[in-house]
């Protein structure tokens, strides 16, 4: 029935063969401007996967977008949270809300965040992004429908990469259990994900076959045959006393040439030159507004832009990184020291690199990429954390030294009880990197913006955590902890590019804090800054100290220079770049030393801020800068902070 009245039972709209076909072609030019005018986005799942959306929310599901929370509604569930493009213009295109609002795609405050959120947006059934997980969402909602005596149907789509999580083949061993025909699957099988094939990544094939043998019934088709697809939704209707899966064979960043059958495009957005160019191929150029949609893009970045800076506070020059002739930085991700090491040290024939999938990403992949050598002990798990770090505790068990690692929500967070039971309480020599921590990946939106990591590390029996704040220091603490620190290990770095505040003569030792203090405005940002470690350094009476972990750090430093420019306040900047074990008498003295404590960091409850942490803990997409502003951690927030507490402290005596 598909697109109906609610009320009424009136079909609100029905779609042909054809027009099918035209909403899917709209569908993908709309996915295109919405990609280019987010600047990041996972453009090669969009593509693909459109044809099947169209039939499904366009033909197949009963829906009422006029009434989105419809009792008798069917479920659709979007495991493969990543194309949330394809998602959100099939709601749009349904009449959930006008289509063109979809060009504020991942930007701050916009409903249509990087991965889907259900508490924002209408239409949405559940907040996803962890891949493997929507399928048992699925059957729980299938036997919810069951107890309830209710016909809907549920729909789970899911990417065929994500078929390597093992939470996949439970759920799908519970809906055969249950012998649920109201639960239709569908696998988006355009056999590319981020690290390349999925074949030669983690083959997950005869994908058909093992689907059977757990009792499904499977159905394989043409993903771009629009025929094929209503077919295959009939026939999974018809089916009874088993669950239905369809295989769509499709071509990632199917329409455009440039982009077919290229796994770089799985998570990349095209230029606004190349929207134009996908447009035309698509022969959309003349018949959607595209300056109109761009304009309303922009419209809408200005007014965040400008709402963003109303809110900074104010002081009498800008203090941003490199806005002055002087106090420059060289900007580079904390994640590439990660992978130099790596690169670097990678011919002890003791240490292993395991991947999960996004290994250019955060650079674990510089351990072979130009060391083909080293190729037999590079391993790859596929998308598999909790799996992939007990493979890392055998290869720790005999005397090898593991390193595994992926984004830290998913290093620190899906593979929790391997890490506590296996690798901590076995206390083996295994080293998690935990990449693109706190907000660095800010478009993807909050559930891939790791913000919990330190307390669930940090309370783990034999554990040992680092979170280096810059490229340099990321690069000595991976050596350091690499090589030197035996037992279970977790280091945390950032995505997003960040000032270089350190080299190598600055003073690092693994378990001690540094002091940083300003010493006056130099040419050089970094050279306007003394590093002392915490035990050789005596204390010179200052207003307040600053205590940061992480590029936090260098936003503390910002901050110094700010309330030493603006208020003439002395401060003490702590690097805590070891957290666990954390230097807990440089903490005291400098608290004793200066009686006014301001903490700055990237996470939520339980780090050392929680009045900080609180508020990041409501994310949501934006750029990783705005994210900073918007929850109030740039330095001059920090300093503003410092200066309403150090006016406190003299009010009290």
């Amino acid at each position: 029935m598909s697109l109906m009245n609610s009320k009424t039972g009136e079909i609100r709209k029905a779609y042909s063969l054809e027009e099918l076909e035209g909403a899917a072609n709209l569908m993908r030019g709309y996915s295109l401007i919405a990609l280019g005018a987010a600047g990041s986005g996972h453009s090669g799942g969009t593509l693909s996967l459109m044809d099947v959306a169209a039939a499904l929310y366009l033909h197949e599901a009963n829906l009422d977008p006029k009434n989105p929370f419809w009792p008798d509604r069917d479920r659709i569930f979007w495991s493969a949270g990543h194309k949330a493009p394809v998602l959100y213009v099939s709601l749009g295109m349904a009449g959930f809300f006008d289509i063109d609002e979809v060009v504020t795609l991942r930007k701050l405050r916009s409903p249509f965040q990087g991965h889907p959120h259900w508490l924002k947006l209408e239409g949405v059934e559940a907040s996803s992004g962890s891949l493997g997980q929507g399928l048992s969402i699925s059957v729980g909602d299938a036997l919810a429908a069951r107890l309830d005596k209710k016909n809907y149907r549920v729909y789970c789509l899911m990417g065929d990469g994500e078929q390597q999580e093992g939470q996949i083949w439970e759920a799908a061993m519970e809906a055969c259990h249950y012998k649920l025909d109201n639960l239709c699957g569908v696998v988006d099988k355009n056999r590319l994900q981020i690290d390349g094939c999925v074949d030669d990544v983690m083959c997950i094939d005869p994908l058909a076959d093992k689907y059977r043998a757990f009792g499904w019934h499977v159905i394989e088709i043409d993903g771009h045959n629009m025929k094929e697809i209503l077919n295959a939704f009939k026939d999974a209707q018809k089916t009874k006393g088993k669950p239905s899966l369809i295989i769509a064979h499709t071509t990632k960043g199917k329409g455009i040439d440039f982009m077919e059958d290229v796994c770089g495009w799985h998570g990349k957005a095209p230029s606004i030159e190349q929207v134009r160019d996908g447009l035309k191929q698509l022969g959309l150029d003349k018949k959607l507004p595209v300056e109109k949609l761009l304009k309303k893009a922009a419209d809408y970045q200005t007014i965040i832009t400008q709402e963003l800076e109303a809110k900074q506070p104010k002081f009498s020059q800008n203090y941003f990184w490199n806005a002055t002739k002087n106090m420059k930085v060289e900007m580079v991700p904390t994640r590439m020291g990660f992978g130099n090491a790596l690169a670097e040290h990678g011919d002890d024939p003791r240490v292993v690199c395991l991947g999960a999938d996004i290994s250019d990403s955060i650079t674990i992949s510089q351990f072979y990429k130009e060391h083909p050598h080293r190729t037999q002990r590079w391993l790859s798990m596929g998308i598999a954390e909790q799996s992939g770090t007990c493979v890392a505790a055998g290869l720790a068990k005999e005397g090898k030294l593991p390193v595994f690692g992926t984004y830290g929500v998913f290093a620190s967070g899906r593979n929790l009880d391997q890490l506590r039971t296996t690798v901590c309480y076995g206390n083996f020599n295994v080293m998690i990197a935990g990449a693109h921590g706190g907000v660095s990946v800010g478009p993807d939106g909050a559930t891939h913006q790791a913000l919990e990591e330190l307390f669930q590390m940090c309370g783990l029996p034999n554990m040992h955590v680092e979170v280096p704040c810059d490229s340099v220091e990321t690069k000595r603490a991976t050596e350091y902890m690499l090589f030197n620190v035996v037992g279970p290990k977790y280091i945390r770095f950032a995505r997003e590019a960040t000032p270089v505040v350190s080299d190598y003569k600055t003073p690092y030792k693994y378990g001690e804090a540094n002091v940083i203090r300003f010493r006056g405005e130099k040419d050089n940002f970094k050279d306007a800054f003394e590093h002392q470690l915490a035990s050789d350094y005596t204390g010179e009476g200052e207003d307040l100290v600053i205590i940061a972990c992480g590029p936090s750090v260098v936003e503390a430093m910002r901050a110094a220079w700010i309330l030493n420019q603006e208020y003439s306040l002395e401060t003490r900047v702590l690097n805590v770049h070891t957290v666990k074990p954390i230097d807990e008498k440089a903490i005291a003295q400098a608290a004793k030393d200066c009686g006014v404590v301001v903490t700055a960091e990237e996470h939520q409850i339980g780090g050392m801020g929680n009045l900080v942490a609180a508020a990041i803990g409501r994310s949501e997409s934006g750029s990783p800068w705005e994210l900073v502003k918007e929850f109030e951690l740039s330095a001059e927030h920090i300093a503003a902070k410092a200066k309403t507490l150090h006016d406190l402290k003299l009010s009290i005596g």
